[in-house]
């Protein structure tokens, strides 16, 4: 079976990381949701992040999420493909070296990644944006520019993903069903009715 890993923390956004979570499950992929300092079995709390007319997103407590895979035991090359959920947990995951690690050793294999929201922050500590197109919250976009990348205009819905080779990023959970599809197209799945 093929095997995603999903990078999660504390207050990961609760629909970012749900329910890619569970659509790759779908798929039929098997997926590890890996947290530092956090072993099988242990959750992470999640926030829910709403859109509800002010200047900046809510933020409400979510649901709790286990984890189902020991993060010291990641090896990237077991897996075909990488999800960074957004949420609060980016600003704090990319303080860790083996995230870094993990994201670069992706990158450089040219496996799909596929990062929504705040998670694009992982990828600018990576180090893997320059000279790439990118899209993320809006409140992300002034680190994503200074990291080299050309930023991936939004639509008036925040429901649109960009696609640069085997990076695919979106601005919000309400992007899920393009960030979604288009990471799945970058796996190679096929989706049919």
């Amino acid at each position: 079976m093929k095997k995603i890993l999903v990078l999660a923390g504390d207050y990961v956004e609760d629909y970012e990381v749900m329910v890619p979570f569970q659509m790759l499950l779908m798929l039929g992929y098997d997926v590890h949701a890996v947290c530092p300092g956090k072993k099988p079995g242990d959750v992470v709390r999640t926030a829910i992040h709403d859109f509800e007319g002010d200047q900046t997103y809510s933020e409400k407590r979510g649901h709790n999420f286990s984890i189902n895979y020991d993060f010291d035991k990641v090896n990237t090359a077991d897996y075909v493909g990488l999800v960074i959920p957004g949420g609060r947990a980016p600003e704090y995951l990319r303080l860790n070296p083996r995230i870094l690690e993990i994201v670069r050793e992706f990158d450089a294999a040219k496996k799909p990644i596929a990062a929504v929201c705040h998670g694009p922050q992982i990828l600018v500590s990576a180090g893997v944006l320059k000279n790439r197109t990118c899209t993320a919250y809006p409140a992300v976009k002034p680190d994503v520019v200074d990291a080299g990348a050309k930023w991936g205009e939004l639509n008036e819905t925040l429901t649109n993903a960009v696609v640069d080779g085997h990076i695919v990023t979106a601005p919000a959970w309400p992007a899920h069903p393009a960030w979604i599809a288009a990471f799945a197209k970058l796996l190679g799945a096929k989706i049919s009715i």
